[in-house]
């Protein structure tokens, strides 16, 4: 049963400090663990917590995540009457903002019958129960809930949001890119606030051209409207830069992790991609490594994500990577520390190395 809330992902929040992987993509299609996107986080857990309608902004670069998500069938969001909805500019607006993308998509919320919004962004991997965050919003009888997590401030954050609450998790502070150090709550980019009230601060924000979402939305009205913390006590990894889209996906290297993201009673769903089972020859050595469908390894694999259509040739060593779709890695070459996005190939006895702290980037469609 569905519950009086609308869901918005912004696809293209984050990806500035992200050059490398969204320059032909939005963030929210970017591969993550080797079978998902990042989009597939928010959207199954909308539709985990009963959200029955959904939207996508998207400003730019996402035909792959039209072709991803489609109709929204697997996330049972393919419905007659609500469903998924995929929001791209039209009429010149690139929508370089988020209060700008809402106002010019008025007609949009204007038609939505429920009552609450909740607004995302698509560069975190968790598993959230969004139905208890809407139920402490009605409780607390907020006008903004905003959901944090105690942790420290991403170093690779642009412009990091941090709250200060009390002890009732009322916010009393919203702060901007604080010189901090040890845990704070820190925002995760997910807020509950009813329809008619977000449109009249977005017109608002027009009106006066002051078009920062967090700041001339959120920190300008503090002291004007009540806003809640919700906070999440889960395991949560935000993506801002290359180092923390590695570091994020090695995270579940760890059997404690994969079990709280993919719990089984709340599934992380994505588009199903039919393909055999993996092959693994005779001279195939594969240890503490991800290894997707579709794949056939005849060389080396440790502590690597390997995604769907892979090839490994015989005596290639490929140790402490990420490797896309379709990639094809030849006899003999030697890869460590590395992002390899999609449909790259690898030449024979090449070799490519970073470092645990700074992995190399190769970007889609190359050949090595």
């Amino acid at each position: 049963m569905g519950i009086n809330l609308a869901g918005i992902i912004f696809a293209n929040v984050g990806e500035e400090n992200f050059p490398e992987l969204t320059s032909n993509r939005t963030m929210a299609s970017v591969p993550f663990g080797g079978k998902y996107r990042l989009v597939d986080f928010p959207l199954s857990n909308m539709s985990n917590s009963g959200i029955n309608n959904v939207a996508i902004i998207t400003r730019k670069n996402f035909h792959s995540l039209l072709d991803h998500v489609g109709s929204g069938v697997a996330w049972d969001l393919s419905k007659r009457r609500s469903g998924l909805t995929i929001l791209s500019p039209y009429g010149g607006h690139s929508f370089g903002h988020r209060i700008e993308a809402i106002y010019h998509l008025h007609g949009y919320f204007e038609q939505l019958t429920e009552k609450y919004i909740l607004l995302t962004t698509s560069n975190y991997v968790a598993n959230v129960d969004y139905q208890k965050m809407y139920e402490r919003h009605r409780k607390s009888g907020a006008d903004i809930t905003l959901m944090y997590k105690n942790m420290p401030v991403s170093k690779n954050a642009h412009d990091p949001l941090v709250f200060n609450v009390d002890e009732n998790d009322v916010i009393t502070q919203i702060l901007i890119n604080p010189q901090t150090e040890g845990e704070c709550a820190c925002s995760v980019g997910a807020l509950i606030i009813k329809k008619d009230l977000l449109m009249d601060l977005v017109r608002n924000c027009m009106s006066k051209n002051t078009l920062d979402f967090r700041k001339h939305l959120l920190q300008d009205n503090l002291g004007n409207l009540k806003m809640m913390g919700y906070n999440f006590e889960g395991s949560i990894s935000l993506i801002h830069s290359v180092d923390e889209y590695y570091t994020e996906n090695m995270k579940l290297m760890d059997k404690a992790v994969r079990d709280e993201i993919f719990n089984p009673s709340y599934p992380i769903y994505t588009k199903v991609r039919d393909d055999a089972p993996s092959k693994y020859g005779l001279t195939s050595v594969v240890k503490g490594s991800l290894v997707a469908q579709g794949c056939k390894i005849d060389g080396e694999v440790e502590n690597c994500i390997i995604s769907k259509g892979v090839h490994i040739g015989k005596g290639a060593k490929v140790k402490n990577c990420i490797i896309m779709q379709d990639t094809i890695i030849h006899s003999g070459a030697s890869i460590n520390y590395a992002i390899i996005d999609k449909d790259v190939i690898v030449g024979e006895n090449k070799s490519l190395s970073g470092t645990d702290s700074y992995p190399i980037y190769i970007a889609k469609q190359s050949n090595i």
